[in-house]
């Protein structure tokens, strides 16, 4: 069975280390089951990105939707940076390896991000990234801040990041507009 642990630092995010089954023919890895984040929602739809390495992607943040993240090829820089207002973590960012191989480890880990934590990644090599999420999308709860603030001080890895129209015109968390800033909400 997986090993779940909470997020020490950032309130409502859990990182999964899966248990990785292999022989001779490959490998196999359950990558999630709802029964190991508590409280989360069901899990609604599935979605797959490939991204070439040195793209970044994010950070881009929902009010409603939760989001679980996992790298089945390829390694990839998760950040996740709390913009909750009331939250016991609001302002911290972090740092997540993704993937299936780091330092020469098979990690294959999974993350859940709570609604509120803004997310992005950056694509270390060329990767395949899928993601759970637990709301239909509704373009009214995609939303964004810029991935070079400051105030963030999110660290890439990656040099001269390839990034979208999108990405580069969000907003500094401090010019993000109150009515779309998200609330902690226990």
């Amino acid at each position: 069975m997986a090993e779940v642990s909470p997020c020490d630092a950032i309130s409502g995010v859990f990182i999964v280390y899966p248990d990785i089954h292999g022989d001779q023919r490959g490998v196999f890895v359950e990558t999630y089951r709802r029964e190991w984040i508590p409280g989360a929602g069901e899990m609604v739809q599935a979605n797959r990105g490939d991204r070439l390495a040195g793209s970044v992607v994010g950070l881009h943040y929902h009010r409603q939707q939760a989001d679980y993240w996992y790298v089945p090829f390829g390694r990839a820089r998760v950040v996740l940076h709390d913009l909750r207002s009331g939250s016991p973590s609001c302002g911290r960012t972090i740092e997540v390896p993704l993937g299936t191989e780091f330092d020469g480890a098979n990690r294959h880990l999974g993350v859940y991000i709570p609604p509120g934590v803004a997310h992005g990644f950056a694509a270390l090599t060329d990767m395949t990234i899928t993601y759970l999420v637990d709301r239909y999308y509704n373009p009214a709860d995609e939303l964004g801040v810029a991935w070079d603030d400051p105030d963030i001080a999110a660290d890439w890895g990656v040099e001269n990041p390839v990034l979208s129209d999108r990405d580069r015109a969000n907003p500094r968390r401090a010019d993000i507009p109150d009515h779309l800033r998200p609330r902690w909400e226990r």
